[in-house]
C-alpha cells in the first residue's frame, strides 16, 4: 500500500489564545484536582497531541474511508493501519488524559480533554469513535457501576485492550427509545440472560482490542412498559473469567455491518444478544430500572463529544479550503476585471471567495469557543466542588445548558462548513482527490446519532431553559448582560455591542414567549419553533464569546508589533467578531418575531395533500 498522507491542519494559536487568554485555565491548575497541571503542561500537550495525530491517524483518514470494515468469520476487520495506531494511541496516553489517575488517566482539565478530542477527531473522525465509545461507556461504569464491576472492566476498557459500546437503537425503538423489545431474565446466580438485536452500534465489533463490552439497555421480565422499565446491562462480547483471563464466547453476535454515506472507517453494527440463549449480562450499579437515567448521563457526555466532532471537521474543511484558496489561481482581479492581459491571481482575493472564508472561520472559531466555555464551566465546577456550593450549581447549570448547543450547532457547523468549503474548491472539491468531500459526508451523520438535532433542541426548550427554576437561562442571559454593559463604549465595538444588546434582548422576548406556550397549552406551537430556537440561541452565544474574543484583542493589539504573527491573529479575531455582529446577529430580532408568529401549517395541512401518489 502506498504511503498514505496527513491532510489534516489545526491552528494551535487559536487554542493557545482560548487556554490562556480568554478562558484563563492557569486560574484553576496547580491546586485540586489539577495540582499536577501547570501553563507549561498544557502548552506541551498542545504540540505534542498535534505531531500525533498528524503522524499516526491523519493519514489513515482517507485510507479507512476507501476500505471500510469488513466481517470475515464473524467478526469485523478494520482498515489496515487501524490496529497500529490504536495501540500507539493508547500507549501514548492522549485518549485517557483527562480521566481520573486512579484509573490509568492523568487528571487533565476538560479544556485539555476538548482540545486532545478535537485533534483526533479532526485527523480522523472514523478511527477516534471508537476510542470514545469506549471511553465514555468506562466512564458510565465508573459514575454508577460496583466496586467490583469497576475493578473489572474499566482498567482495561482505559487502556485500549477492551473496547466499550453504547447499546439503544432497535429495528423499531429508534428515537423512541422506551419502545424497546430487548429482553432480559433474571438468573439464580445473580446474573442476567440478554436477549434482543440492537442496530447502528457503532464499534459493535473490531479487531482492534480483545473483548467489547456493552452497554445494553433492555427490559427485565414483569417490567413496566415505557423509559421506566429499562435496565442496563454489562454484557461483554466473550465472558471474564474470575481472574480477569478471558473464557468462552457470551453469544453476541454480528450479523451484518450497515454500507453508509460516511465515516466507512467505524463499523456500524447489527448485533444480536442471546440467540441461543447463552447471552449473560450484570446490571449497571446492582440495581434494576436505572437504564435510562445511567444511560444518558454516557448521552450528556456523547452529545457535547459529537458537538467536538462536528466542530474538527469544520475546522479541518475550513482550512482546507483556505489552503487551496491561497494557491489556486483563477481569474484576475476584480479591480483589474477589463484588463485582458491582467495577472491571474489566488482564487483568495475575490470577494465572494474571502466572504465564504471569513464565514467559515467565524462559525468554526465561535463554536470551538462555545465547546471551550462549557469545558471551562465543567473544570470551575470541579474546582469548587465541595467548596463552594453556589458556584459549583452555577457552573453545572451552564455545562447542562450549553450542551445542547454544543451538540446541534456544533454538528450544524459541520455539515454547513464542509459543503461550503467544497463550494470554495469548485469542481475539484468535488473529487476524492481532496478532503473536503470527505468531511461533507462524514459530517452528516453528527446531526443525527446522540440523539437528532431536534432532539437537542426540543430538550433544550423542555428542560434545560426551565431547569433550577429557570435559574441557569437566567444566569446565561446576565453574563451577556454584563460584557454589554462593560464593552458598549468600546470605540471600535460599539456597533457590534450594540447588535449583540439587540440580539439579547429578542432571545429574552422568545423564552418568555415559548413560556407562554407551555403554560397556555399550545403544546403543538413547541416542536415548531424548538429548532430555530436552539439556532437563534447558540448564534447568541457565539456572538458574545467572538466579541469577547475581539475585546481581549483590541487589548494585545497596541502592544504587538506588525511584523509579530500575533498582530494578524488578533486582527483577525477583531474582523471575525464583527462580521458575526454584523451578518448574523443583525438578523436574530426578525427570526425572533418570526418565531413568535408562529406558522402552523405544517400541522394544518392535510397529510393527502402532501402528495397525489
Amino acid at each position: 500500500m502506498a504511503q498514505a498522507m496527513n491532510r489534516y491542519r489545526a491552528d494551535l494559536r487559536d487554542f493557545r489564545f482560548l487556554f490562556f487568554e480568554q478562558f484563563e485555565l492557569q486560574s484553576v491548575l496547580g491546586k485540586e484536582p489539577y495540582a499536577e497541571w501547570g501553563s507549561d503542561e498544557c502548552d506541551m500537550v498542545l504540540d505534542e497531541v498535534y505531531r500525533f495525530v498528524c503522524d499516526a491517524i491523519g493519514p489513515l483518514n482517507a485510507t479507512g474511508d476507501e476500505q471500510g470494515c469488513r466481517i470475515e468469520e464473524g467478526r469485523v476487520i478494520t482498515p489496515d493501519g487501524f490496529k497500529g495506531a490504536w495501540d500507539k494511541l493508547w500507549e501514548a496516553g492522549w485518549r485517557t488524559i483527562a480521566a481520573p489517575s486512579r484509573w490509568g488517566g492523568q487528571d487533565a482539565p476538560s479544556m485539555v480533554g476538548s482540545f486532545v478530542e478535537e485533534m483526533l477527531c479532526g485527523a480522523n473522525t472514523a478511527f477516534t469513535m471508537y476510542t470514545g465509545l469506549s471511553l465514555s461507556a468506562a466512564e458510565l461504569i465508573l459514575e454508577f457501576g460496583t466496586e467490583e464491576q469497576k475493578k473489572k472492566y474499566v482498567p482495561k476498557m482505559l487502556s485500549g485492550e477492551w473496547t466499550g459500546t453504547m447499546c439503544l437503537t432497535e429495528p423499531h425503538a429508534g428515537s423512541d427509545v422506551g419502545s424497546a423489545s430487548s429482553a432480559a431474565r433474571r438468573n439464580d446466580d445473580g446474573t442476567y440472560s440478554v436477549q434482543g438485536t440492537k442496530i447502528f452500534i457503532s464499534g459493535g465489533d473490531n479487531d482492534l482490542g480483545d473483548n467489547v463490552i456493552h452497554l445494553v439497555l433492555a427490559r427485565i421480565e414483569g417490567a413496566e412498559a415505557g423509559t421506566k422499565g429499562l435496565s442496563l446491562f454489562i454484557v461483554p462480547r466473550v465472558r471474564i473469567n474470575e481472574d480477569g483471563t478471558l473464557g468462552e464466547s457470551n453469544d453476541v453476535t454480528v450479523p451484518s455491518i450497515e454500507h453508509k454515506m460516511g465515516i466507512n472507517g467505524s463499523a456500524t453494527c447489527v448485533m444480536n444478544f442471546g440467540d441461543e440463549d447463552g447471552c449473560l449480562g450484570e446490571v449497571v450499579g446492582g440495581v434494576e430500572h436505572q437504564g435510562i437515567r445511567q444511560m444518558f448521563h454516557m448521552m450528556n457526555a456523547a452529545r457535547i463529544g459529537v458537538g467536538i466532532q462536528g466542530l474538527a471537521v469544520a475546522s479541518a474543511a475550513y482550512l482546507s479550503a483556505l489552503e487551496y484558496a491561497r494557491e489556486r489561481k483563477q481569474g484576475a482581479s476584480v479591480k483589474k476585471l477589463k484588463d485582458a492581459n491582467a495577472p491571474r491571481v489566488p482564487i483568495l482575493e475575490h470577494p465572494n471567495i474571502r466572504r465564504d472564508l471569513l464565514s467559515m472561520k467565524a462559525r468554526v472559531e465561535g463554536v470551538r469557543a462555545l465547546v471551550m466555555k462549557l469545558s471551562n464551566h465543567g473544570d470551575r465546577m470541579r474546582a469548587t466542588q465541595g467548596k463552594d456550593d453556589e458556584s459549583e450549581a452555577y457552573h453545572k447549570g451552564q455545562v447542562d445548558l450549553l450542551t445542547p448547543l454544543v451538540k446541534a450547532y456544533g454538528t450544524d457547523a459541520a455539515f454547513e462548513v464542509s459543503s461550503r468549503a467544497i463550494q470554495v474548491y469548485g469542481g475539484h472539491g468535488y473529487l476524492k482527490d481532496y478532503p473536503v468531500e470527505q468531511y461533507c459526508r462524514d459530517s452528516k451523520i453528527f446531526q443525527i446519532y446522540e440523539g437528532t438535532n431536534f432532539i437537542q433542541s426540543m430538550d433544550l426548550v423542555s428542560r434545560k431553559l426551565g431547569q433550577a427554576g429557570g435559574a441557569n437561562t437566567q444566569a446565561f442571559l446576565t453574563d451577556i448582560q454584563k460584557f454589554i454593559n462593560e464593552n458598549k463604549d468600546t470605540p471600535e465595538l460599539e456597533e457590534a455591542v450594540g447588535h449583540l444588546q439587540n440580539a439579547h434582548e429578542a432571545l429574552a422576548a422568545s423564552v418568555t414567549q415559548l413560556i407562554g406556550w407551555f403554560k397556555g397549552g399550545k403544546l403543538e406551537h413547541i416542536p415548531l419553533a424548538a429548532e430555530d430556537f436552539l439556532v437563534i440561541m447558540s448564534e447568541l452565544a457565539v456572538g458574545w464569546l467572538l466579541l469577547d474574543q475581539a475585546s481581549i484583542a483590541l487589548k494585545k493589539l497596541p502592544e504587538t508589533s506588525e511584523t509579530h504573527p500575533d498582530h494578524a491573529f488578533y486582527t483577525g479575531k477583531k474582523f471575525t467578531a464583527q462580521f458575526f455582529a454584523n451578518n448574523v446577529l443583525t438578523t436574530l430580532p426578525s427570526r425572533v418575531k418570526r418565531l413568535s408568529a408562529i406558522d402552523t401549517l405544517p400541522v394544518e395541512i392535510p397529510d393527502e395533500a402532501f402528495a397525489t401518489i
